[in-house]
């Protein structure tokens, strides 16, 4: 059997208001290169509701790093703070 490679993206970032519809659109566009547009809305959706997570609870600190994963049939999308 020949398996898939994973795929991976990470972006570095602070949690800013400023920030969030521009990391939600490079997760748009990753998952369109990688031909998952059905998951385009959920995945920006909870990038959204993870960033603003840490812009509100991460202190001082809002560094961040957003990391999406395909690996065979599983998406991941994952948001961690310092």
């Amino acid at each position: 059997m020949i398996s898939q490679p994973s795929r991976h993206c990470a972006v570095e970032l602070q949690a800013l208001p400023s920030r969030i519809g521009q990391v939600r659109r490079i997760v748009s566009a990753q998952l369109r290169y990688w031909h998952l547009d059905p998951l385009i809305d959920r995945a920006a959706l909870g990038v959204t509701e993870l960033l603003t997570n840490v812009h509100l609870h991460a202190q001082p600190d809002k560094q961040c790093t957003v990391k999406i994963e395909l690996l065979l049939d599983t998406l991941t999308v994952s948001v961690r703070d310092h």
